[in-house]
């Protein structure tokens, strides 16, 4: 690391764990665990049950919220006077990287902090979920778009949905050209963001994983 000018640092859910956000794949608390992906996180479950999905996301969106950015966070930003060019590539929908202060965050899988339609997708403002987020039901019933009448979804790339072109084409563009990668926190098993993490290794390009476990990358 002394010797790159240039660091990407590629982060998955488990940079978030110690902020209180629970991981996806972890074994036993991780949420993939306790919920079935395919009932909360595809298109085709936001259309046959609308209330449980938009319910579930504020849940999270809550969660989200009331999470601190921990050390590992600050010591990212505190690398960024450390190197001419930092630039943080994640999974994580949380905002947790922008909070602790981090000035080039690339969101490959959206974020939380923004919703909107599920039709044409305009913006809805996210501060207006506080009412309904109060209630802590099960079913929740989506606001309407203002301009289309179409229900409001959050932010977020949902399983079968491709990801933003914009952000996973900055992201690659970051990562050939960086003299050094960090992967932390990441199971490397979601794909295409996993590509970018293989794309170093193939490039040569040193890759240093933080991770409590083996993972393929690994």
């Amino acid at each position: 690391l002394r010797e790159a000018r240039s660091l990407v640092v590629f982060t998955g859910s488990g940079m978030s764990q110690e902020s209180g956000v629970p991981t996806f794949r972890d074994a036993e608390s991780g949420l993939w665990t306790r919920f079935d992906p395919a009932e909360l996180a595809t298109p085709e479950a936001f259309c046959r049950n609308p209330t449980r999905v938009f319910a579930w996301y504020l849940w999270r969106w809550r969660t989200t919220r009331l999470a601190q950015p921990h050390a590992g966070y600050r010591a990212l930003v505190d690398l960024e006077d450390r190197f001419e060019r930092l630039t943080v590539v994640t999974q994580n929908v949380d905002g947790l990287h922008w909070r602790a202060g981090s000035d080039r965050a690339i969101e490959l899988h959206g974020s939380l902090e923004t919703f909107r339609c599920f039709d044409a997708g305009h913006p809805y403002d996210a501060s207006r979920l506080q009412e309904l987020s109060a209630r802590g039901a099960t079913d929740i019933e989506p606001p309407r778009c203002e301009r289309c009448g179409s229900p409001i979804r959050p932010g977020v790339v949902w399983f079968g949905e491709p990801l933003p072109w914009d952000q996973l084409e900055a992201a690659r563009v970051e990562v050939e050209a960086c003299d050094a990668l960090l992967a932390v926190g990441t199971s490397a098993l979601v794909y295409p963001a996993a590509d970018l993490v293989w794309g170093a290794v193939n490039r040569g390009i040193p890759v240093i994983e933080i991770n409590p476990e083996a993972t393929p990358l690994s």
